[in-house]
């Protein structure tokens, strides 16, 4: 009998075959990655292609690819999600996409309520409550502890009333992450629809929108996905695109937009009608550099690399006295680790004093310090973060870099 071919080991990730399509990693510690994720080197080459067709073709791009960038960009980031061709598309960020989608709602019922966890990112809060004014019911779940919230809390708040539950699946405070699966789950016991926000996750947590059987999902490439700001991302479930009507809507969303009529809005019959205006060209093609890298490192490797740093450095700064203040089961924690510090340590002082010696990472209040190793880190990094973190602590050097300010 044919013995069955004997399979290859695993090639374990290495950083270093990544490192130098990033240019800032040749001279920084590059760990804010949650807040903007390092440029692909290969962004060049898109941006150059974009102002070359505008350069040669003129009006006739439009026709040669820029009006479809929205789709073909969007199917292009769909196959990291494993949506289905043609159900997602790009739009300029969250805040637009959630308003959009909101406004395809009806809050006039009972069924009015929306449900989400006070550790949703505050745009996403600020869309929802400016929709009260229409009827919309908030129930806001609590953190008991101020780093996650309790599932079965979360399911308990979707009942017969809840409308939609706009969910972000990772927090951006702490890293911690959401059981996606579950609350998809009750919502369609209830018959709520959920919007699950993933921009604190996608391109370094597995996320596939068939297993979850997610109505919506939206977020950006600002961070994990490397694809730089304004290119928003909304997939719809597809048998559930003909029941939405958005009020928020464009030329972009019309059936034929090229034949100019007057009127009413004549929705596109397919993900298309979930456009709005003109689409951000520059921002798409850039975008696509980004995706390309998360394809080919994949999505898996990418999770077990930021896994096992992760884990490393929980270890390594606890022991050193640091509390962490994201989750310390992996199962429940993203790709960022939250260092808390102490009543009377300056967060921002702290994140300046570390830019000084080229370690960039950020500070968010009621949280600590947020580090972001991705599938470029390498675990040296980590461990010069650490001794620098230490040495701030010990000798209190981040009082020098109290009065500077800074966004991140």
């Amino acid at each position: 009998m044919t013995q069955p071919a004997a399979q290859p080991a695993a090639i374990a990730h290495d950083p270093a075959r990544w490192r130098k399509r990033f240019p800032i990693l040749a001279n920084t510690t590059y760990l804010v990655t949650h807040s903007l994720g390092a440029m692909p080197d290969t962004v060049h080459e898109k941006l150059k292609l974009f102002t070359d067709q505008w350069a040669s073709r003129g009006v006739r791009a439009w026709a040669e690819g820029w009006w479809d960038a929205p789709v073909s960009v969007g199917n292009l980031l769909g196959r990291i999600m494993n949506a289905p061709p043609n159900s997602v598309v790009m739009h300029q960020n969250v805040s637009v996409i959630q308003g959009l989608v909101a406004s395809a709602l009806d809050f006039s019922g009972r069924r009015n309520k929306v449900v989400y966890t006070e550790h949703n990112f505050p745009t996403n809060m600020y869309v929802w409550e400016g929709f009260k004014q229409h009827g919309a019911k908030i129930h806001v779940v609590k953190s008991p502890d101020g780093i996650g919230v309790p599932t079965e809390a979360l399911l308990e708040a979707i009942d017969e009333e809840t409308l939609i539950v706009p969910i972000s699946h990772v927090f951006f405070r702490t890293s911690f992450m959401q059981d996606a699966a579950a609350i998809c789950e009750r919502a369609r016991e209830v018959g709520a629809l959920v919007l699950l926000d993933t921009y604190q996750s996608l391109g370094c947590v597995p996320v596939d929108v068939q297993a979850l059987g997610v109505d919506m999902v939206c977020g950006g490439s600002v961070k994990w996905l490397c694809g730089g700001p304004g290119a928003g991302y909304l997939y719809v479930r597809p048998d559930l695109l003909p029941k939405l009507t958005p009020k928020i809507t464009g030329w972009a969303a019309h059936a034929a937009p090229f034949a100019f009529e007057l009127g009413a809005q004549r929705y596109a019959g397919d993900v298309r009608r979930m456009l709005h205006g003109s689409p951000a060209v520059p921002s798409l093609y850039a975008a696509s550099a980004g995706y390309e890298v998360i394809l080919d490192v994949g999505v898996a490797a990418i999770r077990a690399h930021s896994t096992m740093l992760t884990e490393w450095l929980r270890g390594e700064v606890s022991s050193r006295g640091f509390r962490v203040t994201s989750p310390p089961d992996v199962r429940q924690r993203a790709g960022t680790l939250t260092v808390a510090l102490a009543p009377d340590e300056h967060g921002p002082a702290f994140v300046a004093a570390l830019e000084a010696r080229g370690i960039l990472v950020d500070h968010r209040p009621e949280a600590g310090i947020r580090v972001s190793p991705h599938f470029y880190t390498e675990q040296q990094e980590l461990a010069a973060f650490a001794d620098a973190l230490t040495e701030l602590r010990r000798t209190k050097k981040w009082q020098d870099f109290v009065q500077q300010k800074k966004a991140y």
